[in-house]
C-alpha cells in the first residue's frame, strides 16, 4: 500500500505553502509537489488605476523586497513615458537596492536559514530558530541583526522609510539624498564589512558538514538565468538578461527584457496557485530554469568589484561548469551582501550621488512598458499595458519564485527521495524537506500577491491518494 507525506505549514519561509510525498505500494517516494496556497490578485486589483500608482501599488506586494518591486515597476513606468531618469535619479536607484539585498540576504541567512547550518538539520525544532542562535552563537546573532538593521537604514536614508517608502516614481525618484546621509552610510560601511567577510569564513568552513545537503539539494543539471552589464558583469538593476545551459555555455545573451515572451512561457500548474515559467525555446517543462544568486553567479564574467570578485572566482571554482546544487545559495547570498557593500561605497564616492536633477517628467507616449531588475530572490518582470489615458488595462508579473518554481518541485522530490522511506518519518528528514526550500528563499506573497498568513505543511499520500499523515508546524514543537 503506498501512501502520502503532506508538510503544512513550511515554516520559516515567507510565505504559505505545503508539500505533498506521494508513496508508492512499497512505500518509497514516488512524487512530490510543493504548493503555493493563496489566490494571486494583483495584477487584476490594479487596472484602472493610473499608470503612475504603480511602483507605490506593487510595492505593497511584499515587505520585505517592497525596493525590487518598485524598481521593475518604475522601469516599466519609465518605458511607457518614453523617458531615461536623469544620472542622479538612476545612481540612487542602484543605492536603494544595495540597501535592499544587504537586509533581504542578511535575513535570509541569519534569520531563516543558519538555525540549519550552525545548529544542525536535526537538532531540537525547539531551538532551532534564530533565539536558540542568540542562545548558542551570540556573536553571530548580533552580527546578523545588525548586518540587517545596516541594510535597513540604507533605505531609510536613501528613500525616507525602511519599509514601502514610496520613492521610486516614473521618471526617477521623488527626492535627492541628503548629504549628511551619504556621509552617515559611508561611516557604517566598514562595520558591514567586517561582519560579511567573517560570515564568509564561518560559511566556507562549515561546509563540509553539509556534503549530503549539497548532494541532494536540488543538485541536478538545468539552466540558469541572470541580468549582466555591457561586459557581462553581475548587474542587477539597468542589465540585460544572460541564459547559460548546464555545461556553462551561452545559448542567449543581451536578452532585452522587453523581449522577454519571446523567451519565456508560463505554465499554469493544477496544484498550485504559482505558475512555472520555462524557456521557451525548449518548452515545458524540459525549459526549466533557476534565478537568484548561485544563478547571477553562474551566469556572469565576475562581480566589478574587488573583494567580490575573489570571491567569486572561489565560488566558481567550486565545480568546472556552472555550481549545480542550491544548497550553495547561501554561498552567493553572502558574496552578493559583500558586492553591495562595496559597490554602496563607490556610488556615494561618485559626486552626482548627491545631484538634484533626479527626475525626468513627461506624459504617456506609450501603450506598453516592461521594467525587469534582479530582486534578491532572482529575475523579477513587471510588464503594463495603459490605454490613451493612462490608465492600466492589463498587467504581467514574473517574480523570481515563479521562475524557480519547476526547479523547487524537483529539487523537494530530490531530497524527499534520499531522505524519506515510508510514513515513519523522522523530523530531521522533514526539516531538510524545507531547508531545500529555504536555500531558494522563496517569497510566497510575492509569488501569488496573497493576503494573510502564510505558513508550510507537508502531506504524506498513498498511491491512491489518500492521505496518510498531515503534518504541520505546530506539530514539530
Amino acid at each position: 500500500m503506498g501512501g502520502t507525506i503532506t508538510i503544512e505549514p513550511i515554516t520559516r519561509v515567507e510565505g504559505h505553502g505545503m508539500v505533498t510525498i506521494f508513496l508508492d505500494d512499497d512505500g518509497n517516494v514516488n512524487d512530490a509537489k510543493f504548493h503555493v496556497t493563496q489566490v494571486r490578485g494583483f495584477e487584476k486589483l490594479c487596472e484602472g488605476r493610473p499608470y503612475y500608482e504603480m511602483p507605490s501599488i506593487t510595492e505593497r506586494i511584499c515587505g520585505i523586497c517592497p525596493v525590487s518591486h518598485s524598481l521593475a515597476s518604475g522601469k516599466a513606468c519609465d518605458a511607457i513615458l518614453g523617458i531615461h531618469p536623469p544620472e542622479t535619479g538612476l545612481l540612487l536607484r542602484r543605492l536603494l537596492n544595495c540597501g535592499e539585498f544587504i537586509q533581504s540576504h542578511a535575513l535570509s541567512f541569519f534569520h531563516l536559514s543558519s538555525p540549519d547550518l550552525l545548529l544542525g538539520m536535526d537538532s531540537e525544532p525547539a531551538k532551532r530558530n534564530i533565539l536558540g542562535i542568540a542562545e548558542k552563537y551570540p556573536e553571530i546573532a548580533r552580527d546578523g541583526i545588525r548586518l540587517r538593521k545596516i541594510g535597513q537604514q540604507i533605505i531609510e536614508m536613501v528613500s525616507g522609510k525602511r519599509i514601502h517608502p514610496a520613492w521610486v516614481v516614473p521618471g526617477g525618484v521623488n527626492a535627492a539624498l541628503d548629504p549628511s546621509h551619504r556621509e552617515a552610510i559611508l561611516h557604517m560601511l566598514p562595520e558591514a564589512l567586517a561582519i560579511i567577510t567573517r560570515t564568509l569564513t564561518m560559511f566556507k568552513k562549515s561546509q563540509e558538514n553539509y556534503r549530503e545537503e549539497i548532494q541532494t539539494f536540488a543538485n541536478f543539471p538545468t539552466l540558469f538565468m541572470g541580468m549582466v552589464d555591457e561586459n557581462g558583469n553581475l548587474e542587477h538593476v539597468q542589465g540585460n538578461l544572460r541564459i547559460l545551459n548546464a555545461k556553462g555555455h551561452i545559448i542567449a545573451d543581451n536578452i532585452d527584457p522587453v523581449s522577454y515572451q519571446k523567451y519565456i512561457g508560463e505554465a499554469p500548474l493544477q496544484w498550485s496557485y504559482l505558475k512555472s515559467p520555462f524557456y521557451k525555446p525548449m518548452g515545458y517543462p524540459e525549459g526549466i530554469y533557476r534565478v537568484g544568486p548561485a544563478a547571477r553567479l553562474n551566469v556572469c564574467n565576475g562581480c566589478g568589484t574587488p573583494l567580490a570578485d575573489q570571491e567569486w572566482a572561489e565560488f566558481r571554482s567550486l565545480e568546472r561548469g556552472p555550481v549545480m546544487s542550491s544548497f550553495y545559495n547561501h554561498y552567493a547570498r553572502l558574496i552578493e551582501i559583500l558586492f553591495f557593500v562595496e559597490t554602496a561605497k563607490m556610488l556615494l564616492k561618485n559626486p552626482a550621488i548627491t545631484g538634484l536633477r533626479v527626475r525626468a517628467f513627461a506624459q504617456p507616449n506609450f501603450p506598453e512598458g516592461v521594467g525587469c531588475v534582479e530582486a534578491p530572490r532572482g529575475t523579477l518582470i513587471h510588464h503594463y499595458r495603459v490605454d490613451e489615458n493612462g490608465l492600466m488595462t492589463w498587467a504581467n508579473l514574473i517574480v523570481a519564485t515563479g521562475h524557480n518554481n519547476l526547479a523547487i518541485n524537483r529539487g523537494v522530490l530530490q531530497v524527499a527521495k534520499r531522505f524519506i522511506s515510508g510514513t515513519e518519518v523522522s523530523e530531521g528528514a522533514l526539516n531538510r524537506v524545507e531547508a531545500i526550500i529555504r536555500a531558494f528563499d522563496p517569497c510566497l506573497s510575492c509569488s501569488t500577491h496573497a493576503l494573510g498568513r502564510m505558513p508550510l505543511t507537508i502531506a504524506i499520500r498513498d498511491s491512491h491518494g489518500n492521505i496518510l499523515r498531515l503534518i504541520g508546524s505546530g506539530d514539530r514543537g
